[in-house]
C-alpha cells in the first residue's frame, strides 16, 4: 500500500476523531483572519480616524491573538495525538519506522490545515463585516461597511498559519521520536493517579494553597493604600505569584483531598453518583491540575482586563459630566453671544450661574492621620468657593452657618485613592484672609468645570453668603469668577445648539492668571467630551472584548475537549454499568456532578481572581463598578454554561451508545 492511500484510509477511520481537531484549526483562522481583515479595511478606520496609538494598540492585540491561536491549536494537536496513541503504536508493531509515520501524519497535519484555513478564511471574510459594525456601533460611528477582500490580511494569515504548521509539525514529530512503544498504549492512563492515602504533608500543602490565595485576596484590597504605594510594583508581583501558586496547589492537592474525604466518610458505601463523580475527579487531579490552574488563571485575567476595559467605556459619561456638568459651560460672563443665538433660534434652556471665589489651602488637613506620609498631605493648592445661594439652585435642601462649609465636587479616582473626611477644621487664605472652615460634609456631585478645578474631580468649598462676600476681595488672585452651567430644555434641540456653540465660538475662553497675563482655554460642550471619551475608549473595549472572547472560546473550549477525550477513555467503564443494569439516567446524574465541577470549579475560581483583581483598582478607570462587572461576569458564565451543556451531550452520546 502506498504512503497516500494509507493516509487517506487513516483520515476516514480517523474522521471522529479528526473533526475535533478540524474544528480548532478552522475555530482558530476565523478568529484571526477576521481579526486581521478589520485590521485592513480602509473604509472602516477612515471612520474612525484611528490615532497612531491606537494603531499600535491594535497591532499588539494581533500579536496577543496569535498567542491565543499557538495555544489553542497545539493543545489541541496534543490531545489528538493522545487519542491516536495505541495506533501510532500499531504502525509500530506491523514495522513501520518512526520516520515514515512523522510523514504520514505530515501529510494528514498538512492537507487538514490547508482545508481548515480556506473554510476559515472564508467564515472570517463574512465575520469581519459583522464585527467592524460592531466597532461602528461601540463607537458611535456611521458608515457602510463593504465587503473587502484583503490581500495584505491574506498574506498575513498565509505566513502565520504556515509558521504555525511548522510549529505543530515539530511538535507532533517530537512527540513520536521521544516516546516509546509501550508508553504509546498507556498515554490515555498514565497520568491517572490512584489515590490510596493521604499523608499529613499533602493536607498541608492543600491548605497553604487556601491560604495563598485568600493573602492574595487581602493584599489586593489594600493594593493601593498610602502605606503600599512605594511597592506597588513588588505587591503586584507577590499577589500574582500567591494567588496562581495557590491556585495549583489547591487543584492539585486540595480538591482531591476533599474528594478522599468524601469518599472514605462514606465507608465504602458508594453510590452510582459517587463513582462516576468523586472518584474519576480524585484520580485524574494529579494530571488536570496544571491545565485547570492555567484555564482559571486565563479566564481571571481575560476577565479582569475586559472589565476594567468595559468600566471606562461604561463611565464615560459620568466622565464627561464631571469634566463639563451641564450641557455647555460658560466661564466668566464670555459666551453670551451663544446663549443669544439660542434665543433667535427659539431654543429653550435652563441658566445657572455660580459665582466663584478661589482660596489657598491644602485638603490634607482633611486627610486622616494615617495619611500623613502622602505627598498631598502638606501640599497647598487653590480651592474654589461658591456662596450656598447658588449651591441651592442645584441643591434646595443645603444649609449652612458660620463658618460651616460643605465639601463637594469630589470624586473619581482622587475620592477613592485619597478620602476626605467631614466634621473636619481646614485652614484657608485670600491674600491678608485667613479663615478657618469646618466641613460639615462631604459630596461627589460635580457642579464646576474641569478648567476650574484643574482637570476635574477637585474639590469646591460651599460657603455661607457673607463669608463668599468677605473672600470676595481678594479676588484679584484668581484668575475665575462666574461659571454659567446651560441645559438644553429639549434634547432634539442639542444637535443645533452643538452647532451654534461651536459657531459663536463660545467654548474659547480667556482670563488673566495671578500674575495677571492672560491665558486662553477651550471648553467643550458635554456632549464633545463624552464623544471623545467614546471614540478613545471604544476602540480598547472593541479589542479587550474581542480578546477576551477569543480567550473564552479557547478555554472553553480545551474544557470541552478534555471532557469529550475523558468520555471516550470510560467509555468501557459505562458499558460495564449499562450491562449490570444501570440506566442511563442514573449513569447521568453522576456525570451531571462531574461536568458541574469541571466548568463550575474553574469558573468560580476565575471570576473570584477576577473580582477581587478589580475590585483593588478599578477607579482608576471610571466611576462604575456594579453593572460593567456583573454584564462581564454574566457573559463568561452563559458561555461556561453553553460548553457545559455541550459537554453534558455528548457523554449522554457515548452513554447511549455504550450498550
Amino acid at each position: 500500500m502506498s504512503l497516500s492511500k494509507l493516509v487517506l484510509r487513516s483520515m476516514k477511520k480517523n474522521m471522529k476523531h479528526y473533526y475535533l481537531y478540524f474544528f480548532a484549526l478552522i475555530f482558530s483562522v476565523t478568529l484571526y483572519f477576521s481579526f486581521v481583515t478589520l485590521q485592513n479595511n480602509s473604509a472602516v478606520w477612515d471612520a474612525v480616524q484611528m490615532s497612531g496609538t491606537a494603531t499600535a494598540g491594535f497591532k499588539a492585540a494581533t500579536y496577543i491573538l496569535y498567542f491565543i491561536v499557538l495555544f489553542f491549536v497545539l493543545y489541541a494537536n496534543h490531545l489528538f495525538m493522545k487519542r491516536r496513541s495505541k495506533e501510532i503504536g500499531l504502525y509500530q508493531l506491523i514495522g513501520m519506522t518512526k520516520g515514515l509515520i512523522v510523514r504520514l501524519l505530515a501529510i494528514e497535519n498538512i492537507l487538514l490545515f490547508v482545508g481548515a484555513v480556506i473554510l476559515g478564511m472564508l467564515a472570517g471574510f463574512f465575520s469581519s463585516r459583522v464585527f467592524a459594525m460592531i466597532l461602528l456601533r461601540v463607537l458611535e460611528k456611521e458608515a457602510l461597511v463593504t465587503m473587502t477582500f484583503s490581500t495584505q490580511a491574506l498574506q498575513q494569515s498565509m505566513i502565520v498559519f504556515t509558521i504555525l504548521l511548522l510549529i505543530v509539525l515539530i511538535q507532533m514529530a517530537w512527540m513520536i521520536h521521544r516516546v516509546s512503544l509501550l508508553s504509546l498504549f498507556t498515554a490515555a492512563k498514565q497520568a491517572d493517579e490512584r489515590v490510596r492515602r493521604f499523608s499529613a504533608l499533602q493536607m498541608a500543602i492543600g491548605f497553604m494553597g487556601l491560604v495563598l490565595i485568600a493573602y492574595g485576596y487581602y493584599a489586593s484590597t489594600k493594593l493601593f493604600d498610602i502605606e503600599s504605594a512605594g511597592n506597588l510594583f513588588i505587591n503586584m508581583i507577590i499577589i500574582l505569584a500567591t494567588t496562581i501558586g495557590g491556585t495549583f496547589l489547591v487543584f492539585r492537592f486540595s480538591v482531591a483531598f476533599i474528594m478522599n474525604t468524601i469518599r472514605l466518610k462514606k465507608k465504602g458505601h458508594l453510590s452510582i453518583q459517587d463513582v462516576l463523580a468523586l472518584t474519576p475527579i480524585m484520580h485524574r487531579m494529579k494530571s488536570n491540575a496544571k491545565s485547570l490552574t492555567l484555564i482559571t488563571v486565563l479566564t481571571g485575567v481575560s476577565l479582569g482586563v475586559t472589565t476594567l476595559s468595559y468600566i471606562s467605556y461604561y463611565s464615560s459619561e459620568a466622565s464627561a459630566y464631571s469634566q463639563v456638568p451641564g450641557d455647555f459651560i460658560l466661564l466668566e460672563g464670555q459666551g453670551m453671544s451663544f446663549l443669544n443665538a439660542l434665543e433667535k433660534n427659539n431654543i429653550a434652556y435652563d441658566k445657572v450661574d455660580y459665582r466663584l471665589q478661589g482660596v489657598t489651602a491644602s485638603v490634607g488637613q482633611l486627610m486622616s492621620k494615617k495619611q500623613q506620609d502622602n505627598p498631598l498631605y502638606d501640599m497647598e493648592g487653590t480651592i474654589y468657593t461658591i456662596p450656598l445661594s447658588d449651591y441651592k439652585k442645584s441643591v434646595p435642601e443645603a444649609s449652612l452657618s458660620g463658618n460651616d462649609v460643605i465639601l463637594t465636587n469630589y470624586g473619581g479616582y482622587m475620592a477613592e485613592m485619597f478620602p476626605l473626611e467631614k466634621d473636619r477644621d481646614v485652614e484657608v487664605s485670600a491674600g491678608e484672609l485667613e479663615e478657618t472652615f469646618h466641613v460639615v460634609d462631604v459630596h461627589d456631585k460635580s457642579i464646576i468645570s474641569g478648567i476650574v478645578t484643574a482637570g476635574g474631580g477637585g474639590p469646591i468649598f460651599v460657603v455661607t453668603d457673607d463669608m463668599f462676600k468677605s473672600l470676595t476681595t481678594q479676588s484679584e488672585y484668581y484668575p475665575w469668577h462666574q461659571q454659567s452651567s446651560i441645559t438644553i430644555a429639549a434634547k432634539e434641540d442639542l444637535v443645533m445648539a452643538e452647532k451654534l456653540y461651536v459657531q459663536t465660538n463660545a467654548g474659547v475662553i480667556t482670563t488673566k492668571d495671578h500674575e495677571g497675563k492672560t491665558q486662553q482655554y477651550t471648553q467643550s460642550s458635554y456632549e464633545e467630551k463624552r464623544k471623545d471619551n467614546i471614540e478613545s475608549l471604544g476602540l480598547t473595549i472593541f479589542t479587550t472584548a474581542f480578546l477576551g472572547l477569543a480567550f473564552l472560546m479557547t478555554t472553553g473550549s480545551i474544557l470541552y475537549f478534555k471532557q469529550m477525550s475523558e468520555a471516550e477513555e470510560e467509555r468501557g467503564s459505562y458499558t460495564i454499568l449499562r450491562k449490570i443494569g444501570f440506566a442511563e439516567k442514573d449513569i447521568m446524574r453522576g456525570i451531571y456532578m462531574k461536568q458541574a465541577f469541571n466548568f463550575g470549579v474553574p469558573l468560580i475560581i476565575g471570576l473570584l481572581h477576577s473580582y477581587f483583581a478589580v475590585k483593588s483598582g478599578w477607579f482608576l478607570f471610571g466611576t462604575e463598578l456594579t453593572a460593567p462587572l456583573w454584564i462581564a461576569m454574566c457573559c463568561y458564565i452563559a458561555l461556561y454554561t453553553i460548553f457545559a451543556i455541550l459537554s453534558v451531550g455528548y457523554y449522554k452520546k457515548v452513554v447511549r451508545e455504550s450498550l
